[in-house]
């Protein structure tokens, strides 16, 4: 498997310093095309939104490549931690169309292509903006989330190339980001919950922005320019249903499961292990809010639910001070009011309700465990 990854980079380099040194300041012929290629949802975290892609086709020029700005370097020193942080370099590379298709077939995922067919200056310009970027340190970029990633740089290179802002977000401009993400995790279930409780009050905005391929696919389908459409149709290269495997562990019942043991079990060390854990997951949050470059992490207010200050309270449990746990246990049930009145018109409202109610519970157990009794004098 490595050879053929091995095998892959290297021909990508080749035709990438080849493609370089053959097209600078090559005017593209008459029937050159140019298009934007969107490509299905897959099963791999990074695969989750689908991806957008760039193809110059010319047969005079014996032209067929696709300019992809999703590529990303494994072998980056630290890659996780910078990924994490969000000053991981991506960049774009190119690839032959027979090659670029051939992935996506393996990969049985969908790939649409939307023909532009702009004046043949701006198949020009755009075809000479490709080419500058690829062959200077533009070509790597510092990717965000929602405002830096390989649709938002397709949308850029193109609207630079038209000379404005031709394409812009059409519909479903009037929900939020959040609104927009939650069903693309659809059959993943501990991913879609894991983003719903990491991400903070940035994906709560309203989601102007093109940012997702097929919200840039939708839009292209409703831009016009110089009075005509910017799409003439939209051809479907390869056509797959998208398969979910399915997973005993990764699904609804097995957190349904868990949460319900807790309450159930109604047990001193199972709500500390789980309020430990809740602590822990908090504690995280904060971190990675003030060490991420990922304005998406910033201000997370599920912290109500996932209190740091979880682990004081465990502290004055194990220390066995009675009026400062009840104290704490209190206040963090004040947090899960707050925090349950300000989700009830969120997207991922539903899928955190069970981990409140199962929070309510055992914090209810600890006050009461914990409350000074008044003794009765007869």
């Amino acid at each position: 498997m490595k050879n053929v990854i091995f095998k892959k980079a290297l021909f990508s380099l080749l035709l990438l310093l080849s493609f370089i040194g053959f097209s600078q300041n090559l005017p593209l012929s008459k029937d050159a095309k140019i298009s934007v290629l969107t490509c299905g949802l897959g099963n791999e975290t990074y695969s989750y939104f689908g991806h957008t892609a760039i193809r110059v086709a010319d047969p005079e020029n014996n032209i067929d490549v696709v300019y992809n700005y999703g590529a990303f370097d494994f072998r980056t020193p630290n890659f996780v931690a910078k990924f994490a942080k969000g000053d991981l370099q991506y960049f774009v590379i190119l690839h032959s169309f027979p090659e670029f298709i051939e992935e996506y077939n393996n990969e049985k995922r969908s790939v649409f292509e939307q023909e532009l067919p702009i004046p043949q200056d701006a198949k020009q310009r755009l075809f000479d903006n490709l080419n500058t970027t690829l062959a200077s340190e533009d070509r790597f970029y510092t990717y965000k989330f929602i405002d830096k990633n390989c649709t938002s740089m397709v949308v850029d290179i193109i609207n630079k190339s038209l000379n404005g802002t031709v394409i812009t977000k059409k519909g479903a401009t009037d929900i939020t980001y959040r609104s927009i993400l939650f069903p693309y995790f659809n059959g993943h279930f501990y991913d879609q919950l894991g983003t719903s409780i990491i991400f903070g009050t940035k994906v709560d905005q309203l989601g102007t922005k093109i940012f997702l391929p097929f919200e840039l696919k939708n839009s292209l389908e409703k831009t016009t320019y110089q009075n005509k459409a910017l799409v003439a149709k939209t051809n479907t290269l390869l056509r797959f249903e998208k398969e979910t495997p399915g997973s005993w562990w990764n699904n609804v019942y097995t957190y349904l499961f868990i949460l319900a043991f807790v309450v159930l079990a109604h047990n001193k060390i199972v709500d500390k292990i789980y309020l430990l854990i809740l602590s822990f997951i908090g504690t995280f949050f904060v971190f990675m809010g003030f060490y991420s470059f990922h304005h998406e992490l910033a201000m997370n207010y599920n912290v109500l639910l996932f209190s740091p200050l979880l682990l004081v309270l465990l502290l004055f449990s194990v220390i066995k001070n009675k009026r400062w746990t009840y104290r704490f246990a209190v206040l963090h049930l004040l947090f899960l009011v707050v925090y349950a009145i300000f989700l009830i018109n969120k997207a991922h409202f539903l899928i955190v309700l069970p981990m409140i109610i199962t929070s309510g519970f055992v914090l209810v157990r600890v006050a009461i465990r914990n409350k000074k009794r008044i003794p009765i004098i007869i």
